[in-house]
This record gives structure tokens, sequence and C-alpha cells, in this order.
């Protein structure tokens, strides 16, 4: 088939008329065949939240550590001079048997009383602070807990 005009004429054993093509041009190049493209991933709402709550988790299971961490360190490099709650900073406590008396006093009946020294200070009314060890400071929340291995 020749195609010399802007207008064609096709004839077939099919169509009764013939069929008249204005303004037909045919590719002069072939074409590339085109292929499917790959959607976006076609995500529903619920497993967005569920992703970006796995991925929050994930953040904050990581980051406390590490904030814990370095206020820890932070602390540790600070002077601590807060004077001890318990003994006021004087690193000792009154007796709480003999309320700081160093005496014991015993009613024994019959207006008879025993007046002894004290056993649990020895007579001296008070006792090393528990808390300070007897330094006055008072002294850091790790500091204050000791870690025995009891094997």
């Amino acid at each position: 088939m020749l195609i010399s005009h802007s207008l064609l004429h096709i004839h077939s054993p099919f169509l009764s008329c013939p069929l008249k093509l204005s303004s037909f041009s045919l590719p002069t190049h072939k074409t590339r065949p085109s292929f499917p493209r790959i959607k976006a991933l076609d995500l529903d709402q619920n497993t967005i939240v569920a992703v970006s709550v796995g991925v929050a988790s994930i953040a904050i299971g990581i980051g406390i550590p590490f904030f814990y961490e370095s206020q820890i360190d932070s602390a540790a490099k600070r002077d601590n001079t807060q004077p001890c709650f318990p003994c006021d900073g004087s690193g000792a406590q009154k007796c709480r048997f003999c309320l700081g008396s160093g005496s014991v006093t015993v009613e024994l009946g019959g207006n008879e009383r025993e007046v002894s020294r004290c056993i649990n200070c020895d007579g001296a009314g008070s006792l090393t602070c528990t808390t300070c060890q007897g330094s006055g400071i008072q002294p850091r929340y790790l500091d204050r807990r000791e870690f025995k291995d009891d094997d």
C-alpha cells in the first residue's frame, strides 16, 4: 500500500464502502514497548502508625539510657557539698536507745531503778551516721548503696 496523499482510501472485502482516513500519518520509527510502572507502596493508616510507633520506641529505648549515663557522668564530676540530712552535717547521730544520754535507766519495780551504761553507743550518746559514714556530706544515691557479691 502506498501513501501518497493526505487522504487515504482503504478497500476491504468486509466493508461495503471504502474507508477514508484523513490526516493519517504512520510513525517513522519504532516505538519501545511500554512496561508496567511500579506503583508506590500502598500503605494504609494503621500500617503507618505501627511503623511510626516502632521507630519511636526504638529511638526512646536507645536514647533514655544514653541520657542517664551522661547525667551520671556529669554528676560524678561535680563537687558534693550538700550536708547529710539525718545528722545535719555533724557526722554523728543521737543513739536511739539512750536518746543521747549515754545511760539507760531500767525500772525494776518497787521504786527501784537501775542506771547502766548504754550498750548500743558504749556510753557515748551518739553513733557514727550510717548515711554519710561520719563525713557529714550527703552521699549521692549510688554511693549510698553497697553492691556486695554474696557468692
